[in-house]
Formats: C-alpha cells, sequence, structure tokens
C-alpha cells in the first residue's frame, strides 16, 4: 500500500493555531461509514449521537510542560529541550537543539524568576535524542520546577509561542495522569456539560491512559505503508475500565473512543490478549487499511495532515475514499485542521 494514497490537497489557512472561542464551539462532521452521509453540526451536539447502552471512552492523559529554554554550560550558548518520556525518577528520554553542540556529559541549566533547574547529558542517540538527567541544586521538587519553567509543546504546526491560554485549553478537562508531550486532542472538544449530558442519555463512560509521546508528529517517511513503525508508548488500563469494555463487548454494545490514541489503546491490548486486561505495558500498534477492529464501534476524531500515521487509522475505519471524500469537503466547507482543529464523529 502506498503513502501517496493518503494524500490531500490541504490549504495552509486551514491549519488552525489556536483554539475555538470556547470548548463545545468547534465544528463536527458525523460521517456514517454504511452510506457514506455526512452531517454538519457542532461539537457540542455530539451527545444527540450517542445511544442509551453505549459505552465511550477517553484517554486521561496529562500534557505537562514539556519544553525546556535554557543555557549550555559553560559558554551560556542558548539550548531547547523537549523531554519526551520520563525514563526514571532522574532521567528523561529528551529531544534537544543544537543536538550537534551537546555531547555525553554536557551541562545545562533551565532557570527563571529564582527556579533554578540543572541538566547532564548522559548519552547521546541519532536525530537529537539525548538521555538527560535533570535535578535541583536546592533538592526541590523537578517536577515542580518543569512546570514553573517549561512551555506547553504545542505541535509543530502552530506557528506561534505558547501562551497562558495554552496552559488550560491544550488539555482535556479530563486529564489527570501526567506524562503526555502532546494533547490527545479528540478530547478538546469535549465540555463538562457535554460528559453530563452522555451519561443522561444512559451511555456509560471509562478512560485508560496512554502518554502521547513525540512519535505522534513523526512523519511516514517511507513510500509503503506496511514499512513504517510506530514508536511505543505506555499505557495503562484499571480493572474497571477492563470490565466495562470486555462486558460492552459481550453485550454487543457499541464502544466509542474518544481519539486515536484511545483507539490504539484499546485495539492494541485486545488484540494481544483477546480481551481487554488490566495491568500496564507499551503500545506501539501501527492500524492502517485492512486492520479488523475488535473493540472500537465508534470515533471521535480530529482532521489529520496529509500521508500521517493518524490519517491511515481514521482511514482503516472509515474506509481510504469514503475518508477523503468526507476530507475534501471538509476542506470545501473550510474545516480547521489538526490539533486545535474541528472534529469528526465516524459511526
Amino acid at each position: 500500500m502506498r503513502v501517496a494514497d493518503f494524500d490531500f490537497d490541504l490549504p495552509p489557512e486551514l491549519i488552525a493555531q489556536a483554539p475555538a472561542p470556547e470548548r463545545g464551539a468547534s465544528r463536527l462532521m458525523v460521517l456514517e461509514r454504511e452510506t457514506g452521509r455526512l452531517t454538519h453540526l457542532h461539537s457540542r451536539d455530539l451527545p444527540s449521537f450517542v445511544a442509551p447502552g453505549d459505552l465511550v471512552v477517553v484517554n486521561d492523559t496529562q500534557v505537562f510542560p514539556a519544553r525546556l529554554r535554557g543555557r549550555r554550560l559553560p559558554g551560556g550558548g542558548a539550548v531547547e529541550c523537549l523531554l519526551l518520556r520520563r525514563i526514571d525518577a532522574a532521567t528523561w528520554d529528551a529531544l534537544v537543539h543544537p543536538g550537534q553542540k551537546l555531547h555525553e556529559g554536557g551541562r545545562v541549566v533551565f532557570e527563571r524568576d529564582g527556579v533554578k533547574l540543572a541538566g547532564e547529558v548522559v548519552a547521546r542517540h541519532f536525530h537529537g535524542r539525548r538521555t538527560i538527567r535533570l535535578w535541583r541544586e536546592d533538592g526541590g521538587d523537578v517536577d515542580a520546577a518543569i512546570d514553573r519553567l517549561g512551555e506547553v509543546p504545542l505541535p509543530p504546526y502552530i506557528k506561534r509561542a505558547p501562551t497562558l491560554v495554552d496552559r488550560e485549553r491544550y488539555q482535556t478537562v479530563y486529564a489527570r495522569v501526567r506524562g503526555s508531550v502532546a494533547a490527545p486532542t479528540a478530547g478538546l472538544h469535549l465540555t463538562p456539560e457535554t460528559l453530563s449530558t452522555i451519561r443522561a442519555r444512559g451511555a456509560s463512560w471509562a478512560t485508560v491512559t496512554l502518554h502521547v509521546g513525540y512519535g505522534t508528529f513523526q512523519p511516514v517517511r517511507s513510500e509503503i505503508v506496511e514499512e513504517h513503525r510506530i514508536d511505543p508508548e505506555p499505557w495503562t488500563i484499571d480493572a474497571a475500565t477492563a470490565s466495562a469494555v470486555n462486558d460492552a463487548i459481550a453485550e454487543g454494545r457499541r464502544i466509542i473512543a474518544v481519539g486515536t490514541t484511545t483507539t490504539r489503546t484499546l485495539e492494541a491490548v485486545a488484540r494481544e490478549h483477546g480481551r481487554l486486561v488490566a495491568g500496564s505495558g507499551e503500545a506501539d500498534l501501527f492500524i492502517y487499511p485492512g486492520y479488523r477492529f475488535v473493540v472500537v464501534g465508534g470515533l471521535l476524531t480530529n482532521f489529520h495532515l496529509p500521508r500521517s500515521s493518524l490519517l491511515m487509522l481514521v482511514a482503516a475505519f472509515a474506509g481510504r475514499e469514503r475518508l477523503l471524500a468526507a476530507y475534501r469537503e471538509a476542506v470545501e466547507r473550510r474545516y480547521r485542521f489538526y490539533s486545535y482543529g474541528d472534529a469528526m464523529l465516524i459511526l
């Protein structure tokens, strides 16, 4: 299967640079898989498509301010460090710039308003990746310093500096478990009122945790879809969610996943174990057309990049030609794309 088969024309001005004025105000395109019918509403209308007995599953990961800006020691040259994933209490997998000037043993410091965080490169990897150790010389809490010094790691296609607004809007209202460098953006559309209305309609609710890593932004560099690999990302599922999902499958009730990260978590665990299990692990399942979904029966998602692995996942669920036709209409109707853009519900 060719990556070029997942290309489409997207005017740059349709790439959303800021969130909608308020949660629930973004547009919602509803795609019916069997008929191809499209309906155009707003994300606040989502509950009207949820039926009694449905199980809605979300990813409750929390984005942390993972981008640090500081200076090298000695010399004082500027350095940027994007914390990708915690390895243990003191060390991180990180992406640093300029990478060619930070070798093993290289020292950095991040400080502002009396808060200081020191760092040392422990190991050097390819493409600017480093293992870095962080500590506070005053013995204080490192996570607290990261929260004070760090910036919200907005995606590279948002061409502006992050603001205080992003700290609230680039986060779901149900975010609970710290660990992501990118938001599970389908959930950004959901408000407390939307969640209450979904429950009032007789649907149930469950959460999984998948910490979204930098791999979500990585392009598909191969020309053949099957040659691409997904970076593993850590997941956690509790006993209540495993039981709720397994019961819904056994009873033939629809499971609606909020976002591609939720979808990959549910499908990866069920594919490995034959059913959902409580516990933790890593998900590296690459879903593309031809994949047979064993858990998910409905998907809320954003509009994704051309030729991206996320677009391929959605195409596997909706059908490639049907999805690309919907995307062409979304462009014609001036829908907003990507993380801060509009939403699509596929049923």
